[in-house]
């Protein structure tokens, strides 16, 4: 009698990052408590086991994909700021980026308002968060001082949630550009 036919194993070297990719997708559209891993899993196009072979538990995968999405978004953050050389450059890019110019979209501030209020129960995210930050201000800080850049960075965060909760008519870019010019000193 011969052995049933086992079915060859798919080689698949992009499946944790693909189920992580997955992940931050789940958290967008769910929020950290409508996230499983059966959602997961099938966004993913994984086996249900790939998830617990590759991780630890929802909250190890939580947190990878709340750090690869921070991760992310430092990039485009220091981005915005590559050629800025001169003093209107910078009051420009920091509206920019408030307005979403940096390519930030609802999802990507989904995810972060879900990676804030999680890291609020969960203070092993709290590093995700704080290192975000700190990556945010190093940035600033090749312009202005650090008290000043952590006042920029959280004024950035603060008028991003205002403008993304907005049900009325938000600050418009030139309202923006004119709360930046202040805080930095500057004539709008």
């Amino acid at each position: 009698m011969t052995a049933p036919a086992r079915s060859p194993r798919r080689y698949d070297p992009e499946r944790k990052t693909r189920i992580v990719d997955a992940a931050v997708d789940v958290i967008a559209e769910h929020g950290v408590a409508g996230t499983t891993h059966r959602r997961i899993a099938a966004a993913a196009d994984v086996p249900l086991g790939s998830l617990t072979y590759h991780f630890d538990g929802l909250d190890d995968l939580l947190a990878q994909a709340f750090r690869r999405h921070a991760e992310r978004m430092s990039r485009s953050y220091e981005a915005a700021f590559s050629q800025v050389e001169t003093r209107e450059q910078l009051i420009d890019a920091i509206t920019d980026l408030i307005h979403g110019g940096a390519g930030a979209d609802p999802h990507d501030w989904a995810v972060a308002y879900e990676l804030y209020l999680a890291a609020l129960r969960d203070p092993a995210l709290r590093s995700v968060t704080e290192s975000w930050m700190r990556t945010s201000r190093t940035v600033l800080e090749r312009f202005m001082d650090a008290t000043t850049a952590r006042g920029v960075d959280a004024l950035v965060e603060g008028l991003v949630m205002h403008k993304t909760l907005s049900t009325t008519r938000g600050a418009t870019r030139a309202e923006t550009r004119q709360i930046v010019a202040r805080q930095l000193g500057a004539a709008a």
